[in-house]
């Protein structure tokens, strides 16, 4: 269980990216008292743990229903995060202009923390590692997320931005990595070789 548990919280922390999101984090507070803070940073776990944690239940219903394999969503899916990887190390950062009032919401609770890359590996890993480690890798990943978020302000000094854009390119080299291992695993499956 707890070996299932590792297996399933390494993708995930990876598909969060919390300390690649840290530039952002600052650059959107920038200027707000530090209970404005942490009243954003609670809005935004529980805006990513409601939807990551709905979207687990919600997204093996719909698989049922259209009759999607597990080897069919490992493709799809491992696409998906491939090219939410490469986006990532090729593109520059993002120039973004957004009010206070939501931003726990949008963009801090989805799509930056609980976005299409967590989503998408949660509903995979489940297939492999089971719904209890899958839940508890989510969990925790999401409130791992909110302390460094909290952290913000000493973890930049330590890494400082150029530091953090580094550590975040290196996340998505892993998250690619990761997507080219669920395509191969998914193809097995859809051929019938055994993951």
């Amino acid at each position: 269980m707890f070996r299932n548990i590792l297996l399933a919280f390494i993708p995930v922390f990876v598909a969060v990216d919390a300390i690649g999101l840290l530039p952002l984090f600052t650059s959107f507070t920038q200027g707000l008292e530090k209970k404005e803070k942490i009243k954003l940073i609670i809005q935004s776990v529980i805006t990513a743990m409601c939807l990551a944690i709905g979207f687990l239940f919600l997204g093996k219903e719909i698989f049922k229903f259209l009759s999607i394999t597990s080897g069919d969503f490992m493709i799809a899916g491992g696409i998906l995060l491939f090219c939410l990887a490469i986006m990532d190390i090729v593109n520059s950062e993002e120039k973004r202009s957004i009010t206070t009032k939501d931003l726990g919401i949008v963009p801090l609770g989805t799509p930056l923390i609980a976005g299409p890359a967590v989503l998408t590996t949660s509903l995979i890993i489940v297939e492999e590692y089971g719904l209890y480690p899958t839940l508890i890798s989510i969990i925790a990943n999401i409130l791992l997320a909110g302390l460094i978020f909290l952290l913000s302000t000493f973890l930049l000094k330590v890494f400082g931005k150029s530091g953090s854009k580094a550590l975040s390119k290196i996340t998505s080299l892993l998250l690619a990595a990761i997507a080219v291992m669920m395509i191969r695993k998914g193809i097995t499956q859809v051929l019938g070789m055994g993951g």
